[in-house]
């Protein structure tokens, strides 16, 4: 790293590689390891939770023993993690990879971290859960329509763009505000008028496409897949570890699926089919967000020579 004009330079070449769930991120990964001598950087929201392997695709041990990963494993499953944490984390197994002279493989489908990263970080305040509580027994025992208002009242910007039964961003808009006596709007102001400080110079980013019929193929196949690897069994581990279904991380996809069929709400059969339609429905929510990345150039699948050939010209 090294500082200029009041930004902190990032020199190292960094390989990003982005596209929605199964698509087959990790089996390119590995040939762009072996190609461009490579460490992993998880850009996976989930893959940070420790015990939660097969509903997130985590590299398997074995693979992991292959090539050294980073932003895996890090913390419990009911603790939280968010875009603030994310760009402080891979800041750092950034700066690790590069004292090593390796390329940095940054690779995942959270959108919104890549972002962060490259960007800057849109929302740097912490939650506080204190607010958030009062907030959210306010929620319950006067609606959304009333805390809408309210954030309408003193941040109109806000209000305008979010809509009413959107509670999470209705709720954390007051807590913003709340905890700091600007609106949210503010912040984003003040946001874009001081940067984001930081500039990679060699950053080449992928992104993978392929016709949606065969995504979803893929997605059908690969919720057999984890099923048949244990994921039910996880999902009880996990509850027998003491870990509420309630938590965010048994709230993701995959894994409230699984608590729905344990606890009696769905059979095995709707289990799979819910599965497979809301993974569908966030490899789409997942591709709209990645259509938006100007800095994405969008390769097939399977075009590996032409992704490598495209990454030697850029980063080499």
């Amino acid at each position: 790293m090294s500082m200029k004009e009041g930004k902190t330079k990032i020199d190292c070449p960094i390989i990003v590689l982005v596209g929605p769930t199964a698509i087959g991120k990790t089996a390119l990964s590995f040939k762009l390891v072996d190609r461009f001598d490579c460490e992993i950087v998880s850009m996976d929201s989930m893959q940070v939770y420790k015990y939660m392997d097969i509903g997130t695709a985590k590299p398997s041990l074995e693979e992991q023993t292959l090539v050294p990963h980073h932003l895996i494993d890090i913390i419990e499953p009911d603790n939280q993690y968010d875009a603030a944490r994310f760009v402080s984390d891979a800041l750092k197994a950034i700066n690790d990879i590069s004292s090593r002279n390796h390329v940095v493989l940054l690779t995942g489908g959270t959108g919104l971290y890549l972002k962060a990263l490259v960007d800057g970080l849109f929302n740097t305040l912490p939650a506080d859960m204190n607010i958030r509580s009062q907030l959210t027994e306010l929620l319950e025992e006067k609606g959304s329509a009333y805390l809408h208002r309210k954030l309408s009242t003193i941040d109109p910007d806000s209000g305008k763009k979010i809509h009413k039964n959107d509670t999470q961003r209705v709720i954390r808009g007051l807590e913003i505000f709340m905890k700091s006596g600007k609106t949210w709007t503010r912040h984003l102001e003040e946001q874009q008028n001081q940067g984001q400080g930081i500039e990679f110079t060699k950053m080449y980013q992928i992104g993978l496409t392929c016709e949606r019929k065969e995504l979803y193929k893929r997605i059908k196949e690969r919720t057999k897949i984890m099923l048949k690897q244990g994921l039910i069994d996880e999902v009880s581990n996990l509850l027998h570890m003491g870990y509420s279904q309630d938590i965010p991380s048994m709230q993701s996809i995959g894994y409230r699926h699984v608590n729905n069929f344990l606890s009696g709400t769905w059979d095995r059969e709707e289990m799979f089919e819910m599965l497979v339609r809301d993974t569908r429905r966030y490899a789409k929510r997942q591709m709209t967000w990645f259509s938006k990345n100007s800095s994405l150039h969008w390769f097939e699948r399977d075009a590996d020579d032409e992704i490598i050939q495209s990454i030697t010209c850029s980063i080499q």
